[in-house]
């Protein structure tokens, strides 16, 4: 009998921050996501869903949707172990909205389309992740939105 042999599936552990972590969550924002029972960015998703949903968020805060859109966007871009926290504003900025969104991005383009960013808002173009890291994230993207 004859046994087939798979390549063993690569994955990623998703990440999960404290709200805190979140770039652009105030400190009273953060007060008031706690109160109602958001900790985390893994929390944040998953009460956030839908439109309804963030609109209800939005409402309770006393804020903008849009801010709560911008957070839901940097949660899902930080659950990308290699993005965390400290890159998924600056993939944000750099107009890249989702984990599926970075996965078809080619790797060339958002690393230009980072250094355009870092040398428009300040003037310099020696804080731009490399291309290899650039490059890790895209790969890392993959692994999160694959089933």
């Amino acid at each position: 009998m004859k046994t087939s042999q798979k390549a063993p599936k690569t994955s990623v552990q998703i990440r999960d921050w404290p709200i805190e972590h979140l770039p652009g969550v105030s400190n009273e924002n953060q007060s008031q996501l706690e109160e109602c029972g958001i900790t985390t960015t893994a929390q944040l998703i998953r009460m956030t869903k839908t439109p309804a949903a963030r609109l209800l968020l939005a409402h309770q805060l006393q804020i903008n949707v849009q801010h709560i859109n911008k957070w839901v966007a940097m949660a899902e871009l930080a659950r990308i172990p290699s993005v965390g926290c400290q890159y998924c504003g600056l993939l944000l900025h750099a107009g890249v909205a989702s984990a599926a969104q970075l996965a078809q991005m080619p790797v060339e383009r958002l690393h230009q389309q980072i250094l355009r960013l870092h040398v428009a808002t300040m003037q310099r173009n020696d804080l731009t992740p490399s291309v290899d890291r650039v490059q890790k994230w895209i790969q890392q993207a993959k692994l999160v939105i694959s089933p």
